[in-house]
């Protein structure tokens, strides 16, 4: 009797909902696709924030519904992705590594950018990571984040231990880091980003001391989009949008610097525009949404002891829309 009467009631509901189809010649209006994104600080997030300011999202998707939050480490985004709260995380290839490496069902959408990340310091007597001893501390996001695993090569390259370092380091968000340094407390060294990074150069005393470059040996991925697997198989619409939305703010900063940086000042409010054009097209700044590094970051880490296994190719752990692309 029970199970007639659940099924008369899911009966008389259907018949209700396409009598109000009928009459209304419409069917019943679709939830309205979402996305859940998260950046962290600094200019290597620029893309996120063009790409909402422009409205390029809605451009490819008209409807979509947005939520953008913000977190001080890559680990954090990883996180917030594990836990089914996020959608699409920017970071650092090496937290993305670990996460694989860990089983996390995600892959690379795409990669925003390749900058510059200055190892910094206001102490004159040091001149490079030989001269650090045990009363240095270094500030940068998070173990296992960029500036943790490119400080790493560097140790093994010029003090022999990869991890020689380690003991050395203070996690901080970027805006933290570059207001600690700049008054001497707490910290001596800051492995950076863009544009704290150059601000602090501005002021007497702080002078780099060490680069991602020169540790890494070449150019690479600073941050890539992360994009969760449910999220890919299950809403294929909105990650379409999201990729070209992507591409499109992507070529926007490159074509139009000058309207990226004025976009960049009105929204965040960090530096003028005129000095986020200057960071825009600093030397060695790219923006481009091809992935490069990943094989040369997970090999290193691998060995290192950071990661357990390394992906085939970089292909294995990007989706198919990256595929034809010459990444690394």
């Amino acid at each position: 009797m029970k199970h007639f009467l659940v099924a008369s009631l899911v009966l008389i509901l259907t018949a209700g909902m396409l009598i109000l189809s009928s009459c209304t010649g419409k069917p019943p209006a679709a939830a309205a696709p979402t996305i859940r994104l998260a950046d962290q600080f600094g200019l290597g997030y620029a893309p996120l924030t063009i790409m909402l300011e422009k409205k390029f999202l809605e451009k490819h998707l008209p409807g979509i519904q947005i939520e953008r939050k913000k977190f001080g480490s890559g680990s954090a985004v990883r996180e917030a992705i594990i836990a089914g709260d996020l959608d699409v995380g920017f970071m650092g290839i090496p937290p993305f590594l670990v996460g694989w490496d860990k089983g996390v069902d995600w892959k690379i959408a795409g990669a925003l950018d390749s900058m510059p990340l200055l190892l910094l310091t206001y102490r004159e007597e040091v001149k490079g990571i030989k001269d650090l001893g045990p009363e240095d501390k270094i500030a940068l996001p998070g173990p296992g984040s960029n500036q943790h695993i490119l400080l790493a090569m560097a140790a093994e390259q010029e003090l022999g231990n990869a991890r020689a370092l380690d003991e050395f380091i203070v996690a901080m968000p970027h805006p933290d880091a570059a207001t600690a340094l700049l008054s001497r407390q707490d910290i001596t060294c800051y492995y950076g980003a863009p544009p704290y990074q150059y601000e602090l150069l501005r002021h007497p005393g702080i002078k780099q001391i060490g680069d991602a470059f020169t540790a890494f040996g070449e150019p690479f991925s600073y941050i890539v989009a992360v994009a969760a697997g449910e999220f890919y198989r299950e809403q294929p619409q909105t990650y379409q949008a999201f990729c070209a939305a992507l591409e499109e703010s992507l070529h926007f900063i490159r074509t139009n610097p000058e309207e990226a940086a004025e976009i960049l000042a009105r929204a965040e409010k960090t530096v003028p525009t005129a000095t986020y054009k200057e960071y825009l097209t600093w030397p060695g700044t790219n923006w481009d949404i091809t992935p490069r590094g990943i094989m040369h970051y997970a090999r290193y880490m691998q060995k290192a002891g950071y990661i357990k296994k390394t992906p085939t190719s970089w292909q294995e752990v990007t989706y198919p829309n990256l595929h034809s692309l010459e990444g690394s």
